[in-house]
Protein backbone atom coordinates (compact mmCIF):
# COMPACT_ATOMS: atom_id res chain seq x y z
CA UNK A 1 0.00 0.00 0.00
CA UNK A 2 1.50 3.23 -0.84
CA UNK A 3 -0.04 7.02 0.00
CA UNK A 4 -1.14 8.92 -3.30
CA UNK A 5 -0.55 12.49 -4.23
CA UNK A 6 -4.21 11.62 -5.95
CA UNK A 7 -5.64 15.62 -6.00
CA UNK A 8 -2.10 18.02 -6.93
CA UNK A 9 -3.79 20.84 -6.77
CA UNK A 10 -6.01 20.60 -3.65
CA UNK A 11 -3.07 19.17 -1.74
CA UNK A 12 -0.77 22.16 -2.73
CA UNK A 13 -2.91 24.85 -2.38
CA UNK A 14 -3.83 22.91 1.08
CA UNK A 15 -0.34 22.49 2.21
CA UNK A 16 0.39 25.97 1.48
CA UNK A 17 -2.13 27.29 3.28
CA UNK A 18 -1.28 25.09 6.22
CA UNK A 19 2.36 26.23 6.09
CA UNK A 20 1.42 29.92 6.31
CA UNK A 21 -1.23 29.13 9.32
CA UNK A 22 1.39 27.34 10.96
CA UNK A 23 4.60 30.18 10.58
CA UNK A 24 1.96 32.72 12.30
CA UNK A 25 1.11 30.23 14.64
CA UNK A 26 4.70 29.45 15.51
CA UNK A 27 6.06 33.20 15.48
CA UNK A 28 3.63 35.77 16.64
CA UNK A 29 1.17 35.38 19.93
CA UNK A 30 -1.09 37.49 18.60
CA UNK A 31 -2.02 35.92 15.37
CA UNK A 32 -5.08 33.67 17.23
CA UNK A 33 -6.84 36.46 18.21
CA UNK A 34 -6.40 38.84 14.95
CA UNK A 35 -6.17 41.68 17.41
CA UNK A 36 -2.85 44.28 17.91
CA UNK A 37 -0.19 42.95 15.71
CA UNK A 38 -1.90 41.10 12.93
CA UNK A 39 -0.72 43.15 10.25
CA UNK A 40 2.63 42.46 11.26
CA UNK A 41 2.68 38.69 10.95
CA UNK A 42 3.32 36.78 7.52
CA UNK A 43 -0.30 36.39 6.74
CA UNK A 44 -1.15 40.04 7.61
CA UNK A 45 1.49 41.38 5.38
CA UNK A 46 1.26 39.43 2.47
CA UNK A 47 -1.97 36.94 2.70
CA UNK A 48 -4.52 39.38 3.45
CA UNK A 49 -6.23 42.14 1.28
CA UNK A 50 -6.82 45.62 2.68
CA UNK A 51 -9.04 47.51 0.20
CA UNK A 52 -8.23 50.67 1.28
CA UNK A 53 -3.97 50.17 1.02
CA UNK A 54 -4.55 48.89 -2.41
CA UNK A 55 -2.58 51.21 -4.97
CA UNK A 56 -1.93 50.67 -8.64
CA UNK A 57 1.50 51.57 -8.30
CA UNK A 58 2.39 49.25 -4.86
CA UNK A 59 3.33 46.18 -6.39
CA UNK A 60 2.23 43.76 -3.37
CA UNK A 61 -1.08 44.66 -4.40
CA UNK A 62 -1.23 42.54 -7.56
CA UNK A 63 -0.11 39.77 -5.74
CA UNK A 64 -2.78 40.31 -2.74
CA UNK A 65 -5.03 40.08 -5.38
CA UNK A 66 -5.49 36.46 -5.01
CA UNK A 67 -3.01 35.73 -2.63
CA UNK A 68 -5.91 36.50 -0.08
CA UNK A 69 -6.90 33.31 -0.82
CA UNK A 70 -4.31 31.44 1.14
CA UNK A 71 -4.50 33.65 4.22
CA UNK A 72 -6.53 32.91 7.39
CA UNK A 73 -7.22 33.94 10.73
CA UNK A 74 -6.04 30.67 13.04
CA UNK A 75 -6.47 27.64 12.45
CA UNK A 76 -10.23 26.78 13.01
CA UNK A 77 -10.37 29.05 9.81
CA UNK A 78 -8.48 27.42 7.79
CA UNK A 79 -10.01 24.18 9.01
CA UNK A 80 -13.39 25.55 8.37
CA UNK A 81 -12.45 26.24 4.32
CA UNK A 82 -10.18 23.18 4.34
CA UNK A 83 -13.12 20.41 5.41
CA UNK A 84 -15.20 21.39 2.73
CA UNK A 85 -12.10 21.82 -0.27
CA UNK A 86 -10.23 18.69 0.86
CA UNK A 87 -13.87 16.84 0.48
CA UNK A 88 -15.15 18.59 -2.51
CA UNK A 89 -12.30 19.52 -4.47
CA UNK A 90 -10.70 15.74 -5.43
CA UNK A 91 -14.07 15.30 -6.78
CA UNK A 92 -13.46 18.63 -8.86
CA UNK A 93 -10.15 17.55 -10.05
CA UNK A 94 -10.71 14.42 -11.46
CA UNK A 95 -13.73 15.75 -13.40
CA UNK A 96 -12.22 18.84 -14.48
CA UNK A 97 -8.62 18.06 -14.55
CA UNK A 98 -5.55 20.00 -12.60
CA UNK A 99 -4.76 23.12 -14.62
CA UNK A 100 -8.34 24.09 -15.37
CA UNK A 101 -9.14 23.73 -11.51
CA UNK A 102 -6.07 25.69 -10.73
CA UNK A 103 -7.24 28.26 -13.15
CA UNK A 104 -10.76 28.37 -11.71
CA UNK A 105 -9.10 28.67 -8.22
CA UNK A 106 -7.17 31.74 -9.08
CA UNK A 107 -9.81 33.70 -11.16
CA UNK A 108 -12.25 33.15 -8.69
CA UNK A 109 -9.80 34.03 -6.12
CA UNK A 110 -8.53 37.18 -8.52
CA UNK A 111 -12.33 37.89 -9.04
CA UNK A 112 -13.25 38.49 -5.79
CA UNK A 113 -9.96 40.29 -4.53
CA UNK A 114 -10.72 43.10 -7.72
CA UNK A 115 -14.65 43.50 -6.82
CA UNK A 116 -13.92 43.37 -2.86
CA UNK A 117 -11.35 46.52 -3.53
CA UNK A 118 -13.75 48.20 -6.04
CA UNK A 119 -17.20 47.81 -3.71
CA UNK A 120 -16.60 47.09 -0.32
CA UNK A 121 -14.10 48.73 2.68
CA UNK A 122 -13.61 45.12 4.47
CA UNK A 123 -10.40 43.38 4.81
CA UNK A 124 -10.37 39.83 2.90
CA UNK A 125 -8.28 36.81 3.84
CA UNK A 126 -9.11 32.79 3.70
CA UNK A 127 -10.23 30.51 1.14
CA UNK A 128 -14.06 31.06 2.04
CA UNK A 129 -14.73 32.08 -1.86
CA UNK A 130 -12.98 29.62 -3.35
CA UNK A 131 -14.95 26.85 -1.43
CA UNK A 132 -18.70 28.60 -2.50
CA UNK A 133 -17.22 28.14 -6.20
CA UNK A 134 -16.34 24.32 -5.53
CA UNK A 135 -20.08 24.23 -3.61
CA UNK A 136 -21.37 25.53 -6.97
CA UNK A 137 -19.23 23.86 -9.60
CA UNK A 138 -19.84 20.71 -7.95
CA UNK A 139 -23.58 20.82 -8.48
CA UNK A 140 -23.04 20.86 -12.04
CA UNK A 141 -21.72 17.25 -11.93
CA UNK A 142 -25.45 15.65 -13.62
CA UNK A 143 -25.46 18.45 -15.89
CA UNK A 144 -26.76 17.33 -19.88
CA UNK A 145 -27.06 19.91 -22.31
CA UNK A 146 -30.09 22.16 -22.53
CA UNK A 147 -30.88 21.21 -19.15
CA UNK A 148 -29.90 23.12 -16.00
CA UNK A 149 -29.77 20.67 -12.47
CA UNK A 150 -32.31 20.93 -9.91
CA UNK A 151 -29.48 20.58 -7.51
CA UNK A 152 -27.71 23.66 -8.58
CA UNK A 153 -30.62 25.60 -8.12
CA UNK A 154 -31.61 24.22 -5.29
CA UNK A 155 -27.61 24.74 -3.95
CA UNK A 156 -27.52 28.46 -5.53
CA UNK A 157 -30.73 29.19 -3.27
CA UNK A 158 -29.61 27.34 -0.03
CA UNK A 159 -25.94 28.95 0.12
CA UNK A 160 -26.57 31.80 -2.05
CA UNK A 161 -29.66 33.14 -0.56
CA UNK A 162 -28.06 32.43 3.03
CA UNK A 163 -25.29 34.98 2.02
CA UNK A 164 -27.33 37.67 0.89
CA UNK A 165 -29.50 37.72 3.87
CA UNK A 166 -26.59 37.13 6.00
CA UNK A 167 -25.30 40.23 4.22
CA UNK A 168 -28.56 42.57 4.67
CA UNK A 169 -28.86 41.41 8.27
CA UNK A 170 -25.73 40.71 9.89
CA UNK A 171 -25.94 38.94 12.90
CA UNK A 172 -23.67 39.91 15.79
CA UNK A 173 -19.93 38.09 15.47
CA UNK A 174 -20.19 38.00 11.71
CA UNK A 175 -19.56 42.11 11.04
CA UNK A 176 -15.49 40.80 9.54
CA UNK A 177 -17.08 37.94 7.59
CA UNK A 178 -17.49 38.80 4.04
CA UNK A 179 -20.46 37.63 2.74
CA UNK A 180 -19.33 39.23 -0.54
CA UNK A 181 -16.93 37.35 -1.34
CA UNK A 182 -19.09 34.10 -0.68
CA UNK A 183 -21.55 35.23 -3.03
CA UNK A 184 -19.03 36.35 -6.25
CA UNK A 185 -17.10 32.81 -5.62
CA UNK A 186 -20.85 31.18 -5.68
CA UNK A 187 -21.19 33.05 -8.68
CA UNK A 188 -17.77 32.51 -10.19
CA UNK A 189 -18.27 28.47 -9.57
CA UNK A 190 -21.97 28.72 -11.30
CA UNK A 191 -20.28 30.02 -14.63
CA UNK A 192 -17.46 27.86 -14.77
CA UNK A 193 -19.69 24.98 -14.19
CA UNK A 194 -22.11 25.88 -16.71
CA UNK A 195 -19.01 26.67 -19.34
CA UNK A 196 -16.82 23.99 -18.68
CA UNK A 197 -20.14 21.23 -19.29
CA UNK A 198 -21.30 22.99 -21.90
CA UNK A 199 -18.35 22.87 -24.11
CA UNK A 200 -18.21 19.48 -22.52
CA UNK A 201 -21.33 18.22 -23.69
CA UNK A 202 -20.95 20.21 -26.81
CA UNK A 203 -18.00 18.10 -27.79
CA UNK A 204 -19.54 14.78 -26.96
CA UNK A 205 -22.69 15.59 -29.20
CA UNK A 206 -20.40 16.08 -32.16
CA UNK A 207 -18.08 13.19 -31.70
CA UNK A 208 -21.64 11.31 -31.79
CA UNK A 209 -22.34 9.54 -34.91
CA UNK A 210 -25.30 10.52 -36.69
Amino acid sequence: MKIQYNSPVVLTYTLICVTITFIDWITNSNFATMKEGFQHTLTGSWFTLYPKEMSLSNITSYFKVFSHAMGHGGWSHLLGNFSFILLIGPILEERYKSIPLLIMILLTATITGILQTMFSNVGLLGASGVVFMMILLVSFTNFQNGKIPLTFILIAILYLGKEIFNAVNPTPGTQNVSQFAHIIGGICGGIFGYFFNQKASAEKGSKSPL
